[in-house]
């Protein structure tokens, strides 16, 4: 099992940037695919980036690409997500998420999130 804490939120003015971290405690966290997920004020939780195991692959949404960074450090089993550009429609909380895939079956944790506002 892995626990996961968020931090990094606030409030930011349109344009600003912000770097959200997850820390992972618990069992061996280079095992786990990473991601971040967000959910808008009455909105359905929608995927934002994730990365690979090794790091070695990244994947994002439409809506952040090219705005977004997700990266990891296997060593202080952390993830982050660096947001820049910031716009008011990437108010949200976000959620962080780890995926075990053992061969049949996947496992998958979930941080309570932090909460990002973005001012226009």
């Amino acid at each position: 099992q892995v626990q996961l804490g968020e931090s990094g939120g606030g409030l930011v003015q349109a344009g600003g940037s912000l770097r959200l971290s997850c820390a992972a405690s618990g069992e061996t966290f280079s095992t786990y695919a990473m991601g971040w997920f967000r959910q808008a004020p009455e909105k359905e939780l929608v995927f934002v980036a994730a990365i690979s195991r090794n790091g070695g692959s990244t994947n994002y949404a439409d809506s952040v690409k090219g705005r977004a960074t997700i990266s990891r450090d296997n060593a202080k089993n952390t993830v982050y997500l660096q947001l820049n550009s910031l716009k008011p429609e990437d108010t949200a909380v976000y959620y962080c998420n780890a995926l075990y895939s053992g061969g049949s079956y996947q496992i998958a944790y979930w941080g309570q999130g932090t909460q990002v506002t973005v001012s226009s």
